[in-house]
């Protein structure tokens, strides 16, 4: 038996009492304004910034001085992190809410700049003041752990060119996806599979923000996950331009399931051979891509027992009563009131997450939580004050993957998921207002 991992790590214990926020913020995934180059672009940034090599600092910053407006721009890597500011006025650094210091201007530019190390494996926020004026700041911006760098000597997966399909089950619909396959999967051997949702971020360059390529390459180094596939599918639109990612995601039916299933896997399988069982396929996605990968294991856990859920729209954007039609909303009291499936689980989520029409995003990820642990299901559910984006994701991966892998063992088609003892030790997970008085 290879044993990939066994959950035992010493991850940040979760929090057993919950606090809720009613802020708002209404970004999907955490882009920076004007984010530096990556690879030796950025390194030698930040080798500047950390030297206080003036000349080099002047040069990196120099080239794209017409692209910067009065805002700010981050480099990072690891726990190194360059904040930069480019403006003629006096400028001034808030980072995760302490009190404003002073930057260091470049000499001959409008740069400024802070050279600063911080705790990976978290997220940070920072603001900028130009002027003692606020004129840029974000939250959740993240510090990558260990296995989101690339090592020397870790073997490179392959990530296909992009296809387009067109859908017979949502009635012509196309869209775009891409095959990546990690260090160790043979083409002639069945792999295990894990299906993406919103896959055209994570096609981007070496798996987008949320570094999935790095990430899988390092942990199959390790033995923490088997080598596998990674199936990359973005939202379609219908033949009249509509987009139709709230029709496949937010739907709560087995419809999205005959697409992949029916119509995706086969042409990855012309490239690629997959197992078939549901103990070797994993499914996961942010926000409605969230709630998607659920539904796909709720409806198919025979097919996709691994489920990778964060910011998971659990809410009614699909809601049709009228037409008879369930929403995702609906899901905290079908787990508790329908047959167990034999599913593993990771959610996550924070305070900061969105209130709209559609529910309450913490509070159905909470509700979720809770339904999941009344009901025996093995999952893990992590909670913070982080917002609608994917810095948490990218922050989490390198663990998230491992525990959602944990044991794996590919001379095994199936095993019952039991909820794990430290799980079933902790309490339900309750909620406190803490912006307003209680009467």
């Amino acid at each position: 038996m290879l044993n990939y991992g066994t959950g035992k790590a010493a991850w940040p214990r979760l929090r057993d009492t919950t606090v809720v926020h009613m802020r708002i913020h209404w970004a999907l995934f955490l882009a920076y304004p004007l984010a530096m180059a990556h690879g030796q672009d950025q390194d030698r940034l930040i080798h500047a910034a950390r030297t206080g090599d003036t000349a080099a600092l002047r040069d990196a910053l120099g080239a794209r001085e017409a692209k910067f407006a009065e805002r700010g721009a981050v480099a990072s890597d690891a726990q190194d992190f360059v904040f930069i500011l480019a403006t003629e006025k006096t400028c001034e650094i808030k980072l995760n809410g302490l009190p404003a210091e002073p930057m260091t201007r470049v000499a001959g530019t409008r740069f400024c700049y802070s050279y600063r190390k911080l705790r990976t494996g978290t997220t940070h926020s920072y603001e900028f003041l130009a002027g003692g004026e606020t004129v840029d700041q974000r939250r959740d911006v993240p510090a990558y752990n260990p296995d989101s760098i690339a090592k020397p000597g870790v073997p490179k997966g392959k990530l296909s060119e992009k296809f387009t399909i067109t859908s017979k089950v949502f009635d012509g619909m196309k869209a775009d996806w891409w095959v990546y396959a990690s260090p160790g999967v043979d083409p002639q051997t069945p792999s295990a599979l894990m299906v993406w949702q919103d896959g055209q971020s994570l096609a981007a360059g070496e798996g987008g923000q949320q570094r999935l390529f790095t990430v899988t390459e390092n942990l199959v180094h390790q033995k923490l996950i088997p080598p596998m596939v990674h199936v990359l599918i973005a939202p379609g639109f219908a033949p009249d331009g509509r987009a139709m990612r709230a029709i496949e995601y937010d739907t709560v039916s087995g419809r999205y399931g005959e697409f992949v299933m029916g119509e995706v896997l086969p042409l990855v399988e012309k490239m690629y051979r997959l197992r078939q069982d549901g103990y070797s396929r994993g499914i996961g996605g942010s926000s409605s891509g969230g709630i998607c990968s659920f539904n796909m294991a709720w409806h198919y856990p025979e097919k996709f027992a691994r489920v990778h859920s964060t910011i998971g729209s659990y809410t009614s954007i699909a809601w049709r009563p009228e037409q008879k039609q369930d929403g995702g909303n609906l899901y905290p009291f079908m787990i508790r009131k329908m047959p167990r499936r034999n599913i593993r689980v990771w959610l996550s989520d924070g305070a900061d997450d969105l209130e709209n029409d559609h529910g309450s995003w913490p509070l159905q990820n909470i509700q979720m939580a809770n339904s999941l642990k009344r009901m025996g299901y093995d999952f893990h559910f992590r909670f913070d004050d982080s917002a609608h984006n994917g810095a948490r994701f990218a922050v989490d991966l390198p663990e998230s993957l491992a525990w959602l892998w944990r044991g794996y063992d590919p001379a095994k088609t199936s095993e019952v998921f039991e909820q794990e003892a430290a799980e079933k030790a902790k309490p339900y997970y309750r909620v406190r207002i803490a912006n307003r008085d209680a009467w």
